[in-house]
């Protein structure tokens, strides 16, 4: 299936008022990580623009450390999803914990950069952008609209840049394997 590039939301829906915005049910820890994957899909390209932004700053200021930073995150990140596939100790902690997973990849990606050059690169452009998506993912509750994008995306009607690095970190297989039971309950 070919790669589709979501739209760009407009600011006033994806950074409006308070109304818009709540604390997640930390008890409820299936219910916020279905939130998160939900905004991270249906506001993508804002997060694409915003960390365009901060590392395109952060790049200006210190360019050669920026390549250092982004190539080592790529590669722990590639290595990671890599190892998840070929263990089960770490396909299980991936697909139970898969915000724990991505903070292994961000301590591994930090120390690794702390060896090799400025962390402060690292933390403003590179983890401040993750940092920002994941907050707002986290407190922006979602509309129908966002429902309805992301339901498309989980049955493959649509394939996005960030439905395939979801599907790296088998954040989507829960929903699509739900969609499809669905979907097999109906034709029945």
């Amino acid at each position: 299936m070919e790669v589709q590039v979501a739209p760009l939301r407009a600011w006033d829906d994806f950074f409006p008022g308070s109304d818009r915005f709540a604390l997640p049910d930390l008890k409820d820890i299936s219910k916020w990580n279905n939130r998160v994957v939900s905004n991270l899909l249906y506001y993508q390209t804002n997060y694409l623009m915003v960390a365009a932004a901060l590392v395109s700053i952060v790049g200006f200021l210190s360019p050669l450390n920026m390549v250092i930073g982004g190539t080592v995150v790529v590669l722990v990140f590639l290595g990671f999803v890599w190892m998840s596939h070929n263990k089960d100790i770490l396909r299980k902690m991936k697909k139970q914990y898969p915000t724990t997973f991505v903070v292994a990849i961000m301590l591994s990606s930090y120390f690794l950069i702390s060896y090799l050059g400025d962390v402060m690169v690292f933390m403003f452009g590179i983890t401040l952008p993750l940092l920002l998506m994941f907050v707002h993912a986290s407190l922006r509750l979602r509309n129908i609209q966002n429902k309805l994008q992301n339901k498309m995306e989980g049955i493959g009607l649509k394939k996005t840049p960030m439905g395939i690095i979801l599907d790296a970190l088998e954040q989507q297989e829960d929903s699509i394997n739900k969609l499809a039971d669905y979907i097999s309950k109906v034709k029945e």
